[in-house]
């Protein structure tokens, strides 16, 4: 198991430092060549605008489109959650290229700027049944996204009440009356499609590594959807019992 982070800007020292955590070979990834020699990948948070630029700049977005097709395990956290989407609204003038292949609708920014940003306890029945521990995670929401519209075949792992962001970021940034409606007052904020799983938070900056532990046993599937690889059950992912360790950043 190799795991790829994309490098160009954000968060991707600390996904590489979770993974490490876990004992997991990572590579840092910057040029398309770099993804032959991974097994999967996590896009990181960061400005969503700036990756893209960097991406494009680096001809990146044509070699993640195809190892997404492929059917390789990709996670996208925050500013990643927007490259995997296949829609993405309240963009700047001119918007920015996306990889896709996430049936979703994403909004860019809906809790509000920098200075908006809120962290709350979000219960994840699916991470908790399959990794253990407590039913809900400490989630790190930084200029987030949420996901305003999934499609059929896509699985929900967490959502958060609307009123819920109102009270720790008092003007998020949704941008009309119908959206709101849409999200029934709540907004999705973790889904997991196939090969895909995008968070619109931040686990990298918490000591919980269920996420981590989560998405590195998702498997990748080969056209007929079978396993491609051998189980990864020698390496020791589960949460109970491990020994939390405080990040600096958040606790």
């Amino acid at each position: 198991m190799v795991v790829g982070v994309l490098a160009l800007q954000g968060s991707f020292n600390e996904h590489i430092a979770v993974l490490k955590r876990l004992g997991v070979k990572n590579v840092q990834i910057r040029k398309p060549e770099q993804l032959q020699n991974v097994t999967s990948l996590i896009i990181p948070g960061g400005e969503s605008t700036t990756m893209a630029k960097l991406a494009e700049y680096h001809n990146l977005f044509p070699a993640l489109r195809e190892f997404v097709k492929m059917g390789k395990p990709v996670w996208g956290t925050c500013a990643g959650l927007i490259f995997l989407a296949n829609k993405a609204t309240g963009q700047k003038n001119g918007g920015q290229e996306l990889t896709g292949g996430l049936d979703c609708t994403v909004h860019r920014n809906f809790f509000g700027s920098q200075i908006q940003s809120f962290e709350t306890e979000l219960p994840i029945p699916e991470i908790a049944a399959k990794e253990g521990g407590p039913p809900s995670c400490r989630a790190v929401f930084i200029r987030a996204p949420a996901i305003i519209e999934v499609g059929p075949d896509v699985k929900v792992l967490a959502d958060i009440p609307v009123s819920s962001a109102v009270t720790a970021n008092s003007s998020p940034a949704i941008q009309s009356e119908e959206e709101l409606t849409k999200s029934e007052k709540k907004v999705i904020v973790a889904v997991k499609q196939g090969n895909l799983l995008a968070t619109a938070f931040h686990p990298e900056l918490t000591a919980d590594t269920r996420w981590h532990s989560y998405f590195l046993k998702m498997e990748p599937e080969t056209e007929d959807g079978t396993s491609a690889i051998a189980s990864t059950s020698s390496v020791d992912l589960t949460f109970t019992g491990r020994a939390m360790i405080d990040l600096p950043i958040f606790q």
